[in-house]
């Protein structure tokens, strides 16, 4: 898997902000033991300064104190500022007039301004002059220099309290992908000599045996060794249905078991887990940009010192035009107009949106590997998919074996068994299941695999092929033309160069698959599918669940072609498959897509989103999380364009004053940041819960 050294979410999250969400972050998460965490971040994390936390707020009582600290400096600096203001304009007192006035404001400005001057300062060193920190700093300084002091303490008050519910949107944001992390407990029950020893879940070595009692989460990876076992795979695949395995079959990291006591041998050390890999990937996620956040990076800093020089001008150019020019009346209008423009909405709610959408997918078992990914997901109107493993269970039954009276029929079934023991493919697996074990008492010369064809072997002299009736005409060896009509898909057996008869195998359609394409359609996106599978098969499948295109007979390089074809009339193209096998068409494609990600590591660096639980249905959902998230930022973008421009008109008009401007930046930064989180909030399962 790639792993992106020095990169961590709050950065990219928060733009310029980064230190400071990491101080303040820090502050809500300070309540949660660290011990068992930090060892779990040496493994996941890529970067040593990585901040990111894996709490989450569970305590209600410790959060409440955590978030209580959080806006201290707020409340303080707001108390101060109405009873400044209250003296001010109601009480009128004489006393509170001259320094004993300069002093309360400053008093109320220091909790919330100084931070902020502070970061300015930083960010100037680090040779960004320009930064959101700075347009704060000189407006609200330049209002304490006319002596605006309420609007001064004002305009850093709602920006602390706006910066502090961003940092606890994030801080959610972040607790909905990362909980995963508490899935895995930090110790294991080891079975030694007998004798049950529990051990850190880091010591525990590949071979160990661990008992895992009722309820008991499991630490490694491993495989079965009881003869069956019930387990909340929830972590993984976001499904909470219970999940029965059997003896020898791979049980996960962060699995719970369920029922009775069972025996896991541990197979992959800790950090390598399916688990950690999934962390690690997700945790990511955010370093791979959308075009969106590209942009509105490149755009703040442009934006930013045009908006200065901007500011400068409506303060100098009036004092040539204007014959009543008061000094301060226009460097009152220049400091609102440096309020308005700062960024703040969208350099904070835009990566919020993405990061909430990955977090939301995540969520529903869906991984997708950054915010381009999401933004890509939404464009997507052409699906094409592989047939086995996407829309079919991609379990194979043996249902008729026709040969010729002329062959022996188990000798022939012998002699498949054993070449198809040397192929992974399901249809192999098939013959195993009804033919039984290998005996292993055949003379099996050397295997040939022709790709998209079959396998050709010699046995006892003998040159045996098996596969596809392509396989057969490449070696020029007739049968009945009425078998390759046959609907099934069907394995043609031959024997030096004469047709023997086939073996008939079917395939189960998945549940929900006919729901994944009515879906689909629902949000006018095209479907094709793409087999190597016998041309029958595929379209009677595609038949079935209303597929609009299909193709079978095809080689890898066929289906390259194919998906060129589809390229050239509809501009983004997902395509769904095992990520492995179909590797090249993946690249080709705009979003690659793979099912069954607890089955393979390759799948999981392969595609761009991972659907983990092997559901269909998660195609279309994954599309409707990738146009909600789209549609958030673009109504962020919308929402900030417009009341900034608006206000700025106004306040270089003179109409509007220092509290408007306040609005039209944190007033919609937060709504901006509030808009974002709805996407975390969001339960995709209720429009698909038919399936």
């Amino acid at each position: 898997m790639k792993v992106y050294k020095n990169a961590n979410a709050d950065d990219l999250l928060i733009g310029t902000k980064n230190q400071r969400s990491h101080e303040l972050i820090s502050k809500v998460d300070n309540h949660k033991t660290k011990d068992a965490t930090e060892e779990e971040h040496d493994h996941v994390h890529s970067s040593d300064d990585d901040h990111v936390h894996d709490h989450d707020h569970d305590h209600s009582h410790e959060a409440n104190g955590s978030t209580l600290d959080l806006f201290k400096p707020a409340i303080f600096s707001f108390v101060f500022l109405i009873s400044g203001i209250l003296f001010d304009f109601v009480f009128h007192f004489e006393w509170f007039s001259g320094w004993v006035r300069l002093v309360w404001y400053l008093i109320a400005y220091l909790p919330v301004g100084f931070p902020v001057l502070k970061d300015a300062l930083k960010s100037i060193q680090k040779g960004n002059f320009f930064s959101e920190f700075f347009l704060m700093g000189i407006a609200t300084l330049g209002a304490f220099g006319i002596k605006e002091y309420p609007e001064a303490v004002a305009v850093m008050l709602f920006y602390a309290v706006g910066e502090a519910f961003q940092t606890l949107a994030v801080s959610k944001a972040k607790a909905n992908i990362k909980s995963l992390l508490d899935q895995r407990p930090d110790e294991a029950s080891v079975i030694v000599d007998g004798r049950i020893q529990v051990l850190k879940a880091t010591e525990v070595k590949i071979g160990d045996v661990v008992q895992l009692k009722a309820g008991e989460k499991l630490a490694l990876d491993g495989k079965l060794l009881s003869e069956s076992g019930s387990f909340n795979t929830a972590a993984l695949t976001g499904e909470s249905k219970p999940d029965t395995k059997s003896k020898g079959d791979a049980v996960l990291a962060g699995m719970i078991n369920l029922n009775t006591v069972s025996e896991v041998e541990i197979t992959t050390e800790y950090e390598d887990s399916k688990l950690s890999k999934i962390l690690e990937m997700v945790q990511h996620a955010s370093t791979q940009k959308a075009p969106t956040e590209l942009f509105i990076s490149k755009f703040a800093k442009i934006y930013t010192p045009i908006v200065v020089f901007l500011a400068v001008g409506i303060v100098l150019f009036p004092y040539f035009f204007v014959s009543d020019y008061v000094f301060k009346d226009w460097l009152y209008r220049a400091l609102i107009f440096l309020v308005v423009s700062c960024p703040c909405a969208l350099v904070i709610s835009i990566p919020l949106g993405y990061f909430g959408g990955i977090g939301a997918a995540s969520r529903h078992g869906i991984l997708v590997k950054g915010g381009n990914f999401l933004d890509s997901l939404a464009s997507v109107n052409h699906v094409v998919m592989d047939k086995t493993g996407t829309m079919t269970e991609g379990v194979f039954k043996v249902q008729e074996v026709m040969f010729s009276t002329d062959f022996n029929k188990e000798e022939i079934l012998s002699y498949v068994n054993e070449i198809e023991s040397k192929s992974s493919h399901p249809v192999a697996t098939a013959i195993h299941e009804y033919v039984g074990e290998v005996k292993g008492n055949i003379d099996l010369g050397q295997v040939e695999e022709i790709a998209g064809h079959g396998l050709r072997a010699n046995i006892d002299g003998k040159e045996i092929l098996v596969g596809n009736y392509k396989l057969l005409d490449k070696f020029n060896i007739s049968y009945p033309a009425d078998h390759k009509a046959i609907v099934f898909t069907t394995i043609a057996v031959a024997m030096n160069g004469r047709y023997i008869g086939y073996i008939s195998i079917a395939d189960q359609i998945k549940a929900g698959a006919a729901e994944t394409i009515q879906a689909l359609h629902a949000e006018g996106i095209k479907v094709t599918m793409l087999s190597g599978d016998k041309t029958t098969v595929v379209k009677e499948v595609a038949k079935e669940l209303q597929i609009d295109s299909a193709f079978g007979d095809l080689l890898p390089e066929d289906k390259v072609e194919k998906l060129k074809a589809v390229k050239e009339s509809d501009k983004i193209v997902a395509f769904v498959g095992d990520g492995v096998n179909d590797a090249p068409v993946v690249a080709l494609s705009d979003v690659g897509i793979a099912m069954g990600g607890l089955g393979s590591d390759a799948t999981i660096e392969t595609a761009d989103v991972v659907i983990q639980d092997d559901k269909p249905i998660k195609i279309p959902m994954a599309i409707k999380i990738g146009r909600k998230t789209k549609r958030i930022v673009w109504q962020n973008i919308g929402l900030a364009f417009a009341v900034k421009a608006i206000v700025l008109i106004l306040g270089a008009g003179g109409v509007a004053t220092m509290w408007e401007a306040v609005f039209a930046d944190v007033g919609v930064a937060l709504l901006a940041i509030l808009n974002a989180v709805r996407i975390q909030r969001t339960n995709f399962n209720k429009d698909f819960d038919k399936t």
